[in-house]
């Protein structure tokens, strides 16, 4: 390219109309010499002179469009041998280096980060079968509380083996087992360097709160899934058509997604403390006869059921000490097939006392149609809220007796082993 022209080979005085049209780049006038003044060539007619000022507004408008053009394909080819020079020749991309994720305090991933040391995943071999659960660690002497379902699915312990969130995995013993709470306690001996989880309270959530679920859906160890409390209070009757026998559970509702493997795992509030054991999912299928989800083709649908860990601490410190847990109990028979309330077909001696405001305790043939406020619509209500409620604890049952309402007041008793399951 020439020293006087631009990047289109134009002359660069193009720009520069008033410019002398004589030398070249270089030229100056001589100092002290005026040039002599050339004859005025006459004034073209207006026509042609207003042909020629389009004609040069047209060849200034293509210059500038080519200048354009060229400028970009010089600019795009430069780079592209650059960059391609840089890598050897090829084009490679290059990711924007970060500082990394910023995460305000007592975020998700802290939470996790905090409690999965305390998370384990059983693996319980019986005849023919190898299922898989989640169990939460209580203390360092090893005590591990999961589901009574999980150590013996169908109906009888079997050999069970505890992997940590290390990868490394020790056999372990049952401690004892409550299939009405569906609750059990395991244990590993000679493990250092356990990391108990914190226990809370599922008292103080409201729904609507942020829980998060830890478990081994489907033998996937160390899955987080999160989403809220649903609901509090929910009577559910699970495990009637398994081995591992009936349990009657006061549950807290959650769409955390829970699926087959989560059972014993723990539900935690947004400060990383266990508010529930994971036990229950209810699957889309129609057709499953599994009440926890069991089978291979179920999944969550964002219905999740666990045991608050108020009703689950007191039953692990029974079967640790004990070996044996109770149950909280009315004293009442019931119809179990009667709707619209639990219809009372018996009160044993010392049951269902105590009466508010001097009215007499249950009777035969009284609807029970509320406890603590809570809707029994039928017998299997009543028994799971009796159930899941501990014993020494005053409840407030609203019943229905000769077309009136009445409020009693009564004090759960303690009663152990299995009970029938109409008994509440």
């Amino acid at each position: 390219m020439g020293e006087g022209e631009d990047a289109v080979g134009a002359p660069c005085w193009w720009s520069h109309p008033d410019r002398p049209t004589g030398g070249g780049p270089g030229f100056r006038l001589p100092s002290g010499r005026v040039p002599a003044a050339s004859p005025v060539p006459p004034a073209p007619s207006g026509p042609v002179r207003r042909r020629r000022r389009q004609h040069r507004g047209l060849r200034i408008a293509i210059v500038g469009v080519l200048a354009v053009l060229c400028a970009g394909l010089l600019g795009g080819g430069v780079g592209a041998v650059v960059q391609g020079t840089r890598q050897g020749g090829r084009i490679t991309l290059q990711p924007v280096t970060e500082a990394g994720v910023r995460r305000s305090p007592g975020s998700t991933a802290d939470l996790v980060r905090a409690v999965l040391p305390g998370v384990v995943y059983l693996s319980v071999r019986t005849t023919g079968a190898v299922t898989t659960g989640t169990g939460i660690v209580l203390d360092a002497a090893g005590h591990i509380l999961t589901n009574n379902h999980v150590v013996a699915p169908q109906g009888k312990p079997g050999g069970i083996t505890v992997t940590f969130s290390t990868g490394q995995y020790h056999p372990a013993v049952l401690v004892g087992r409550d299939a009405d709470a569906d609750l059990a306690v395991i244990q590993v001996k000679g493990v250092s360097g356990l990391h108990p989880l914190a226990l809370g309270s599922a008292a103080r959530l409201e729904v609507g709160d942020p829980v998060v679920a830890i478990g081994a859906p489907f033998g996937l160890v160390g899955t987080v899934t999160s989403g809220i409390l649903s609901a509090r209070d929910r009577p559910l009757t699970s495990g009637g058509d398994s081995g591992a026998g009936p349990a009657h559970l006061d549950a807290l509702q959650t769409d955390a997604p829970i699926n087959p493997g989560n059972s014993g795992g723990p539900l935690l509030d947004a400060s990383g403390t266990v508010v529930g054991v994971n036990t229950v999912l209810r699957s889309a299928d129609p057709e499953s006869a599994d009440p926890f989800g069991a089978e291979e083709d179920s999944g969550s649908i964002g219905l999740g059921f666990a045991i608050p860990v108020d009703r689950a601490l007191p039953v692990a410190e029974q079967l640790i000490n004990t070996g044996r847990a109770t149950r909280a109990t009315l004293g009442a028979t019931l119809d179990l097939g009667h709707r619209n309330g639990a219809l009372v077909t018996a009160v044993g001696a010392g049951g269902a006392g105590g009466g508010a405001g001097g009215r007499a305790g249950l009777r035969a043939g009284d609807v029970v149609t509320a406890l603590d406020g809570t809707p029994v619509t039928s017998g299997d209500d009543l028994v799971s809220l009796v159930r899941g409620r501990n014993p020494g604890r005053t409840v407030v049952l609203t019943v229905r007796r000769g077309g009136r309402s009445l409020s009693l007041s009564d004090l759960l008793r303690s009663a152990g082993g299995r009970a029938p399951a109409d008994s509440a």
